[in-house]
């Protein structure tokens, strides 16, 4: 395919909105409609974006490539109607409720020579992109991962694992190229603060807290490896390199203090806004036949991850805690 692509969204609510903008301003693109069952909504953002309001099977028989944007509970509904009209699809994050769902869509989209594309947008993150090319050159042994705020006003049924560590499942997988081999969790504010553990096949772990009752807006990774700590800022798209660390007592006026140096890396990041680099990148796959970079089996192994949180934190919930002695 070498003519622009003919996208498509499906929900255009707070993210599909979006991914309808960014599709507007892509060269390698053309917007030829939105969908929504909530019709002023539809009309309103293909009113801001130029394009058309049409009912789901048009915008399937117009366009090449969709992005489906609503619910999880409909994601397997709207993907494999998409699939099934020969439309190549990009399904947000989490791609589906069922693990096995996300194996029968990827099977029939097999079949058709479809691309399907699971919205984890932090791998689109230029820090997240810089930070790829670091992890060539360590061996990483320690991943932590906090993506932590205030209550959003946006109403979501997906719970804070679902919603928001979900992500980070997603960004220390890919970094760790590895299967987990062991997980342990625990939440707190009625599930709105979860901490959990990863282990993986070699031993290595990641360290993962997601809160929606934070009072501080946090959304960053640290990376530990043999010679040095990386610092990645998602918001700021930043990434620094700690090495060669120096700790000593210093005496000063006869008092001893405690001094520490280190050098500090600061690697070019061409920053840039994550969704755009995401939907240009799926509107590649879609042109030259190539495989997406967030793949249908990404999405599948950060649901079964996810679920596997879950059910750690249900059962840490149940856990009677041994009496303590009064001492």
């Amino acid at each position: 395919m070498t003519e622009r692509v003919r996208a498509g969204v499906v929900g255009v609510g707070s993210m599909g909105r979006h991914h309808a903008r960014v599709y507007s301003e892509l060269p390698s693109v053309e917007l030829v409609g939105v969908t929504d069952v909530d019709p002023d909504s539809a009309r309103s953002v293909a009113a801001e974006f130029d394009t058309r309001a049409v009912d789901r099977e048009d915008l399937l028989a117009r366009a090449d490539a969709v992005s489906v944007a609503v619910p999880t509970r409909f994601h397997e509904e709207v993907a494999r109607e998409a699939i099934e009209a020969g439309t190549h699809v990009l399904v947000e994050k989490p791609f589906v409720d069922d693990p096995e769902v996300g194996r029968s869509l990827l099977a029939e989209a097999r079949e058709r020579d479809l691309a399907v594309q699971v919205g984890h947008i932090e791998r689109y993150n230029p820090a997240i992109l810089a930070l790829q090319d670091v992890i060539v050159e360590v061996d990483p042994i320690a991943f932590a991962a906090r993506r932590q705020g205030p209550p959003v006003d946006r109403d979501s049924v997906d719970s804070v694992v679902f919603d928001l560590m979900i992500h980070d499942i997603d960004v220390v997988c890919s970094l760790a190229g590895e299967p987990v081999s062991d997980v342990s969790a625990a939440g707190a504010a009625d599930g709105d603060h979860v901490v959990a553990q990863l282990e993986f096949e070699s031993g290595h772990v990641a360290s993962l807290t997601a809160s929606r009752v934070t009072q501080q807006r946090i959304r960053d990774l640290a990376v530990t490896a043999e010679d040095c700590h990386v610092d990645v800022d998602y918001m700021d798209q930043s990434v620094q390199i700690h090495r060669h660390s120096l700790p000593e007592y210093v005496a000063t006026d006869g008092d001893v203090r405690y001094r520490h140096e280190s050098v500090i890396e600061r690697p070019t990041v061409e920053t840039g806004e994550p969704l755009k680099n995401e939907l240009s990148s799926f509107a590649e796959a879609v042109q030259d036949g190539s495989e997406p970079r967030t793949t249908g089996e990404d999405g599948i192994r950060a649901v079964e991850i996810a679920a596997w949180i879950e059910s750690e934190v249900e059962a840490s919930a149940e856990t009677v805690p041994p009496e303590v002695p009064n001492l």
